[in-house]
């Protein structure tokens, strides 16, 4: 099973000082431009995500068909067989993609101390 490239998404209170924090770090823009209330950035392979007022809680990120840079892998497994493939193991899902869909989609599980795993393919 291949979840796809991994970042992490946290909720933050001021998008700007949060982003200004991190640059500070080393980290660089990735995606979003802080204006829509998220921004994506990256130090090497690191990718975060900050989020203001989009999410209760940090969560895990996966997004298959990309690879660390956000670049469109040519061969990954879709969102929906990874849904299919959690189901048959068990896993409850708290919100599901469309399975009769195709392209980008998403699904949320929470692992067993509560912290939310985001599923979420943009292509």
């Amino acid at each position: 099973m291949q979840l796809g490239a991994f970042s992490i998404s946290l909720t933050v209170k001021d998008l700007q000082k949060s982003k200004a924090f991190y640059e500070g770090l080393g980290f660089s823009d990735l995606g979003g431009s802080g204006s829509d209330e998220w921004a994506i950035l990256k130090n090497g392979d690191t990718v975060i995500g900050l989020f203001q007022g989009m999410f209760e809680k940090n969560m895990l990120t996966f997004n298959p068909g990309w690879d660390q840079s956000a670049q469109t892998l040519d061969e990954f497994q879709d969102i929906r067989e990874l849904q299919k493939e959690l189901k048959a193991k068990g896993y409850a899902f708290q919100s599901e993609a469309d399975e009769t869909t195709s392209g980008p989609a998403s699904f949320v599980l929470v692992d067993p101390d509560g912290n939310p795993v985001l599923v979420d393919q943009h292509v």
